[in-house]
Order: C-alpha cells, then sequence, then structure tokens
C-alpha cells in the first residue's frame, strides 16, 4: 500500500474509534468530558483548515481512482475480450483490484468523516438538551417548593381563622 492509502487507513481507523466512543452507551456524566476531549482541539481554526485540505485530498484520491478504476473496465478489459492472454489478464485484474480497494478505502473514509461530523453534533446537542431539561427541573422544584410554602402558610392562616370562628360561637 502507498503512503497515502496508508494515511487514509490511519484517518479511517481513527474515526472508527471516535465514532465507537461516540456511540457507546455511556452514561452523561462520562459523555460530557469525553466528548468535550474529543471536540477540543476540531474548535481550533488550524485544525479545521487542516482537516478540510486532508478531506479535498481524499475527495480527490476517491475521484482519481473511480475514473481509474472505469478506464481499466472500459479500455484494457475491452480490448483482451478477443485476445485472452493469461499473464495479461491477471495482471489487469489485479491493477483492478487495488483501484478498486482505493475506492472503497477513500469513500468509506468520507463516509465515516460526514457520520462522525453528524454524531459529535448530535452528541453536542443531547448534552446540552440534557442540561437544560435538569436546569429547568431545578428551577421547578425550586418554583414547586415555594408554591409549597406559600399553600402551607395559607393553610395555616385558615386554621388560625377557624379556630378564631369556633371561639367567637362559643
Amino acid at each position: 500500500m502507498s503512503l497515502y492509502n496508508t494515511i487514509i487507513f490511519g484517518i479511517l481507523v481513527a474515526e472508527v474509534i471516535i465514532f465507537s466512543l461516540l456511540a457507546l452507551p455511556i452514561p452523561s456524566k462520562y459523555r460530557k468530558p469525553l466528548t468535550l476531549v474529543l471536540l477540543k482541539p476540531f474548535r481550533i481554526s488550524t485544525v479545521q483548515i487542516t482537516v478540510k485540505c486532508i478531506l479535498g485530498f481524499i475527495t480527490l484520491l476517491f475521484a482519481d481512482s473511480i475514473n481509474k478504476v472505469y478506464n481499466i473496465n472500459r479500455n484494457e478489459l475491452g480490448q483482451l475480450n478477443g485476445m485472452v492472454q493469461g499473464t495479461e489478464k491477471i495482471e489487469i485484474m489485479s491493477r483492478k483490484f487495488l483501484q478498486q480497494r482505493n475506492m472503497y478505502l477513500t469513500g468509506i473514509t468520507l463516509f465515516l468523516t460526514f457520520i462522525v461530523t453528524k454524531t459529535f453534533a448530535l452528541v453536542e446537542e443531547l448534552l446540552t438538551l440534557k442540561a437544560t431539561l435538569r436546569e429547568d427541573a431545578l428551577y421547578d422544584k425550586d418554583k414547586l417548593r415555594a408554591m409549597i410554602d406559600e399553600n402551607d402558610k395559607e393553610i395555616d392562616r385558615l386554621k388560625e381563622k377557624v379556630i378564631a370562628l369556633q371561639q367567637e360561637k362559643i
């Protein structure tokens, strides 16, 4: 495998690990710090530009591998139909296999990049919604406690009034 395919494979493995960490059913207590640690480097503008450039190169490699597979299918295999020799056909088929491997490697890397990006966004949204829900629950809890205290005071006042009315009747 060439150097750029090895790098792309490394990127693919890193994306699989990140996606696995995001997809695991981890309690929110641990998920939030883990997500923040994973997201922190990607918020730096230099890293964002670098990632976009790398994705652009991977996209170019993907388009190039599709073009090469198409050319092998159209040109070289079409020419060999009449005069099939074993070694030439094996060589062409092995080049086709390598180009297909490169195409699938770059394609799945691009696809998984978009999946990981969307998963990050969804997990971040989930964590913020849970945080606001907790804040709302605490606010509602305090509000209900205040209402209960107010109603208890009203009940005590009404009890005193009932006792005073009963004493007047006697």
